[in-house]
């Protein structure tokens, strides 16, 4: 454990007993680094986006750029729901570059619309017309489409075969024990077999046969009860409340109301599976995975070939997750089979001493009495199992060259202040050392025996964000010994390893750039060394934005971000600067001499 936070540690029980773990350890690191290829940027409050010198960026796309041809003129183009069914969704999170034969496709999801933005021609902010609610759904989902590389510039190719909207409207099916549940079956599907559609897409996994994950957040947001009395503890257990976060999809849709539908949230908050090569194919919600707030799949293989997941559920206070298929990876098969639907699932607990378990979820460990309650209402099922509440899991990294975990913990204001949403104590100890966590720390699991199947781990803090120019070195909020003036962050949020073991560390946190938060300045993009732990900024992004998303080009020559929500408090022209509504984007970052960058 670094210096800094040792004598912190000690006060807390959780050094000595940490030392002969982390001594022994003994892994294998890439011998090139990205991190060694650029000089590291300052962090600014510009209304623009700031990468190193040698290296240089152009826009792939922007919401509401079409997808295919459209004659309908772009006069008030973000409220229609003609114009937004045909193009690229708002608020672009998780995105994954596919390659085959030649053919550059991208899978980006888009979290939600941002009705400030689209609505910011009136004072209320809210939608007048079902026309426009509608609009704001087909904003919601997925937008996977072709690109290509013209003249050195990556483009969208308009028209293609391949590209596609998948959004609150479409059609899918349900896999694993939740399937056919009495506790998903609704008016429209009487069955329990055939949700439709998906919504506040967060971030993604990849599977090993070359399909796409997404993953369903906060859909929470988007239902309301025209009874409020309708609201019970199962539903509260998930946020949801008498009234929506101002989306009024229930005037349009009576399945976002509670009181007509009451099993209808039952039918979100899982991994969606999507086959981005063939645009007839019904995407599969996985209820084996369980239904949180799912902030994105990390697949690996096990030693034995089986096929983990690790989860994230990002809200304060709940817990990491781990999925393993009952059978086995076949490569040479090129399928899924039933790997996503036939596994067992696990939660995360945590000891102080620096060692944990995964707990499996069954009718033993959880007290219920089937398999489609756990994965149906698997948030209770945890916390009977033992689970740990956590600062906000977000994203979840695996280093490619080795079976270390990294996880994302953004920031947990109740800690040690308040339960969780299951009623559970939240105090400040192990992998979440502080009260009222506003900066949030990224931690390192390592599986028992370096093999993902292994129940048993050890974990340590690598690094605890912070701000050592405002607080004391003996006091947490500074942070660990890898963070200083010139690297600070909060609110770690995405985190993806690139093919030569560089950890990328992306930001969604407090832009104010004071008191607490000064010398941060907007939300940026990090790498991480992490043999030596070394931080360095490479990216910083426009006011108001939020860094999530990234992948790279199948040469590897070409990195691309996303912007999310910039001037989402009207304090961006982002990237148009003409006057006209900021949009998130996806931007090509490349090296001015052309060689690898991932």
């Amino acid at each position: 454990m670094v210096d800094r936070i040792k004598r912190n540690l000690l006060k807390l029980g959780l050094f000595s007993s940490l030392v002969p773990f982390l001594s022994s350890i003994k892994t294998v690191y890439a011998k090139t680094s990205f991190f060694d290829e650029f000089d590291a940027i300052k962090a600014n409050s510009f209304d623009k986006v700031t990468i190193p010198n040698g290296f240089n960026y152009s826009i792939l796309c922007k919401w509401g750029d079409l997808l295919w041809d459209n004659n309908e003129k772009k006069k008030n183009w973000a409220s229609s729901s003609i114009y937004q069914k045909h193009a690229i969704g708002d608020n672009n999170d998780g995105m994954y570059f596919f390659n085959k034969n030649n053919i550059n496709l991208m899978a980006v999801n888009n979290e939600y619309s941002n009705i400030t933005t689209i609505y910011s021609d009136r004072k209320e902010k809210q939608p007048k017309t079902s026309d426009e609610i509608r609009a704001s759904m087909y904003a919601h989902g997925v937008s996977i489409f072709e690109v290509k590389k013209i003249n050195g510039r990556w483009k969208v190719q308009k028209n293609s075969f391949y590209n596609r909207k998948i959004t609150p409207f479409t059609k899918m099916t349900f896999t694993g024990p939740g399937k056919g549940s009495q506790l998903l079956k609704t008016k429209y599907d009487p069955n329990g077999l055939n949700p439709l559609g998906t919504w506040n897409n967060c971030s993604f996994g990849r599977t090993p046969w070359g399909t796409y994950l997404t993953c369903e957040e906060n859909f929470n947001f988007y239902f309301s009860s025209s009874n409020k009395n309708k609201i019970n503890k199962k539903l509260k257990r998930y946020s949801i409340k008498s009234k929506d976060r101002g989306y009024n999809w229930s005037k349009v849709d009576e399945r976002f109301d509670i009181a007509k539908e009451p099993n209808e949230s039952n039918r979100v908050g899982y991994i969606v599976e999507i086959d981005p090569w063939n645009p007839q194919s019904v995407p599969k919600k996985h209820t084996a995975l369980g239904r949180f707030k799912h902030e994105n799949a990390e697949v690996v293989l096990s030693d034995d070939s089986k096929v983990v997941v690790y989860m994230g559920d990002d809200e304060k206070g709940e817990y990491i997750y781990k999925y393993i298929s009952n059978n086995k990876y076949d490569k040479n098969n090129g399928t899924s089979g039933d790997l996503l639907e036939n596994g067992r699932l696990y939660v995360a607990h945590f000891e102080e001493s620096g060692t944990g378990s995964w707990i499996e979820l069954n009718e033993k460990s959880t007290g219920f009495d089937s398999f489609d309650k756990i994965s149906i209402f698997t948030r209770d099922a945890a916390t009977n199992a033992g689970a740990t509440p956590m600062d906000r899991p977000e994203w979840i990294a695996s280093n490619p060259f080795n079976a270390e975990i990294y996880c994302s913990l953004t920031n947990n204001k109740n800690r040690g202040i308040k339960k969780n949403l299951g009623g559970k104590e939240m105090p400040n100890l192990g992998p979440n050392p502080r009260e009222k966590n506003q900066f949030g720390q990224i931690i390192k699991i390592i599986p028992g025996q370096m093999d993902h199947e292994s129940n048993e781990f050890k974990w340590e803090i690598f690094a605890l964000a912070g701000n050592p120019r405002k607080f004391p070195i003996n006091d947490l909020r500074s942070g660990s010994k890898n963070i200083n003036q010139n690297n600070m962050f909060n609110s770690p949020d995405g985190l993806v390893f690139n093919s030569r073991g560089d950890l990328f560390i992306q930001t969604d946190g407090n832009y104010s750039d004071t008191d607490e938060f000064s010398g941060m300045g907007n939300n940026q993009m990090l790498v991480a060394r992490p043999n030596t732990k070394e931080i360095k900024r490479f990216l910083v992004g426009p006011k108001e934005c939020e860094i999530t998303g990234l992948t790279w080009s199948g040469d590897k020559k070409t990195m691309f971000v996303g912007i999310q929500h910039p001037g989402e408090l009207s304090g961006s022209n982002f990237p148009d600067f003409d006057g006209s509504l900021p949009k998130s984007c996806i931007i090509a970052v490349e090296k001015n001499d052309n060689s690898v960058i991932g």
